[in-house]
């Protein structure tokens, strides 16, 4: 009985991403959505997504214990109508996830205003076969419920590096305004490679996380 229990720890706990990576909108998370992650004590990522309209840039950091604190700068090509965007954003954990139960967080994005700011709380969730839930309420670019689910393939081999084929990670999104559908290859420990659909628009990306 105890070597299932501990079976099934390792397999819940091996699902979650060892390393965590900004979303297109700066905050630690999947493609357009934040998740409960947080940066650890002394951790800091940095991240550049290219997408249709322009290009992307993000910095997180690690403040104090639970508090992530980072900023996304957003450049627009000269044909897109749109003006260049700065986004401050802060989230804080409240709940670390655990094998048996979900993560949660509070943060908000664009602190100062600059296109949309946005409060949310997000809970996450680790389930058995590399499977891991999201889910969350925002106001603001969010709009209500948003939610997303990541496919690990292969979670024991990102453990252990013995996986032939990189660690990669499917994920499909609801944003509160529309899906997207992306995929982040661990190239090596804290390297990310992302690629996908969002917006009925192509991106990839490219993250570090230390």
């Amino acid at each position: 009985m105890k070597k299932t229990i501990l079976a099934a720890a390792v397999v819940l706990l091996a699902a979650a991403p060892a390393y965590a990576a900004p979303s297109v909108n700066g905050s630690t998370g999947l493609i357009n959505t934040p998740t409960a992650d947080v940066l650890q004590e002394g951790q800091f990522s940095l991240g550049y997504y290219h997408l249709k309209e322009g290009g992307v840039g993000a910095l997180n950091l690690n403040l104090a214990k639970n508090l992530e604190l980072g900023v996304a700068g957003f450049r627009y090509d000269s044909d897109v109508s749109k003006d260049n965007e700065t986004l401050v954003n802060f989230k804080y954990s409240l709940l670390s996830e655990t094998v048996l139960t979900p993560g949660l967080a509070v943060g908000v994005e664009d602190i100062g205003n600059d296109a949309k700011r946005t409060h949310y709380a997000a809970a996450s969730k680790a389930l058995p076969f590399g499977f891991r839930l999201h889910a969350g309420v925002g106001d603001g670019r969010y709009d209500g419920v948003f939610a997303a689910i990541e496919k690990t393939i292969s979670p024991i081999g990102a453990v252990t590096g013995n996986n032939i084929f990189p660690a990669t990670t499917l994920i499909a999104e609801w944003d509160g305004d529309r899906m997207n559908y992306g995929a982040r290859m661990s190239i090596v420990p804290g390297l990310k490679i992302d690629a996908g659909w969002r917006h009925s628009e192509t991106y990839i990306g490219l993250s570090y996380t230390y």
